[in-house]
């Protein structure tokens, strides 16, 4: 039996959708607002919840990845009665597993929780596999969701898009699917699509005879060929011209190639990963990227997250590039005031990771010998573009009233309410604690007074035990 939350402020619609859901065998929970659903989602383990988007309290669209990041994970149907296509593409987009317009019948309304129920079922009956994160810190809903995506493309031997803003560590997950891959053993061959000129691409790619051309003195192994039984990451394929994109096609499909200058064609069993930074639909629409290319480039997508969309992996990100780098220039361990925090989550990050451990470089340097790290020495961009967000939030602060106390806390049950705030003071408390002992373990156990077990399971428990541990870099693509 599963539970199924519905959103939607039509009493009518409400009862009769519950009614359908139940009839079926399940629980149905109904909210009429959206900060009730919310509420609700966040503080029970729903299997699916029914989405409305025009709910009296706000759009529904804003709170789909909330929704998403809650605990269980539900799947997210949205109904709604607006025809809206661009809507529908982006709820899908962002995580909806269907989207149904009303008037619907109770058939169409049924069977895509029939679907996603079977869906989950499958999901959850799947062994369950380790994936080595290698260096990808963090532990928020958005990371979890592009790790599990990571996890699933790592299984699979199908060519792999990642897409992502510059700098949210799109060769970093590459080499992560394939250390996870059957071909983890085997050579991991970067081709920088925006490096190689067009009159080098197929000398570079497929290699040459002696003699091929002027200059070629010896035989010379392309990077299909050092590919072989590994993988090739294609870096930044929407940089590819027409004429290297055709280039491409062949060698993707067929897997062959001819290496200039012989006469014999040569097979190279590589696995494919292709990343970019770039629209490529919308390349595909203008007429300057390949469809036939893009279909077999993407047979599984990933989308990664920019650093602005999960905020929370900040402290996380920080402490572990932080001690690498003491570690690196032979540095004492700093630590960190929690307005250092404050003022990392304020800035919005245009260069995700990148230009946080690029930052990161400048703050070790402007310190010194200075053992914690606090706001002014960040760079002056960074600080002005804080002072002037908070400036220009004040005035929307007002005074609390007794009418506006924490209104999602007060409907949740008094057992809920009091565990959601324990874990949120618990982790405050963890990463304070990690700041000001700059990752030391054995001193931050002895200052909260626990034992290294206990702080141990504390760690794992928020996700705040990468923050510390491991030697290797974290690193962007």
């Amino acid at each position: 039996m599963a539970k199924v939350l519905i959103i939607d402020d039509d009493p009518l619609f409400g009862k009769m959708l519950t009614q359908s859901v139940e009839f079926l065998g399940h629980e149905a929970y109904l909210a009429q607002t959206l900060q009730q659903g919310v509420a609700t989602c966040e503080s029970e383990a729903f299997d699916l919840v029914y989405l409305d988007l025009g709910l009296p309290d706000g759009n529904g669209l804003d709170a789909l990845p909330r929704l998403k990041a809650s605990p269980s994970n539900p799947e997210i149907v949205i109904v709604t009665g607006a025809e809206d296509p661009d809507g529908a593409e982006l709820a899908v987009r962002s995580g909806a597993w269907d989207y149904v317009q009303k008037p619907a019948s109770l058939e169409k309304l049924s069977l895509p929780l029939l679907r996603a129920l079977e869906f989950r079922r499958r999901k959850s009956d799947r062994p369950i596999t380790v994936f080595h994160r290698e260096s990808i810190l963090g532990s928020s809903p958005a990371l979890r969701e592009l790790v599990d995506r990571l996890a699933e493309a790592a299984a699979s031997e199908a060519n792999v898009l990642l897409f992502g803003e510059t700098g949210t560590g799109k060769e970093l997950c590459a080499r992560a699917v394939h250390a996870n891959s059957r071909r983890a053993g085997k050579a991991f061959v970067v081709v920088d699509c925006a490096a190689i000129p067009d009159t080098l691409l197929e000398s570079e790619l497929f290699g040459y005879m002696k003699g091929a051309f002027t200059g070629a003195s010896q035989n010379r192994e392309g990077l299909i060929r050092q590919a072989h039984g590994g993988t090739l990451f294609l870096d930044e394929i929407g940089e590819l011209s027409l004429l290297k994109q055709k280039t491409f096609l062949r060698v993707i499909q067929e897997r062959t190639y001819r290496p200039l200058g012989s006469t014999r064609e040569e097979v190279s069993d590589f696995r494919l990963l292709a990343a970019t930074n770039k629209n490529l639909d919308e390349l595909v629409r203008q007429g300057k990227f390949r469809e036939d290319l893009l279909f077999r480039l993407r047979a599984i997508g990933v989308t990664l997250p920019p650093l602005r969309d999960r905020p929370e992996d900040i402290p996380e990100l920080t402490m572990g590039y932080t001690a690498w780098l003491c570690r690196r220039y032979y540095m004492d361990t700093k630590g960190f005031s929690p307005d250092f925090f404050e003022s990392l989550g304020d800035y919005s990050w245009p260069g995700n990771v990148r230009e946080l451990h690029a930052v990161l470089e400048l703050v070790l340097a402007s310190a010194g010998v200075d053992p914690i790290l606090f706001p002014h020495h960040l760079p002056t961009n960074i600080r002005a573009s804080v002072a002037r967000k908070k400036v220009r939030q004040r005035p929307l602060e007002a005074a609390p009233k007794a009418q506006d106390t924490d209104r999602i806390g007060m409907l949740l049950p008094w057992k809920n309410h009091r565990l959601r705030e324990l874990d949120r003071v618990e982790r405050r408390y963890l990463l304070g604690l990690l700041a000001l002992t700059g990752g030391n373990v054995s001193k931050a156990a002895r200052m909260a007074e626990l034992s290294r077990p206990r702080l141990y399971a504390l760690l794992r428990k928020h996700g705040l035990f990468r923050a510390w541990a491991g030697d290797e870099a974290p690193s962007s693509d």
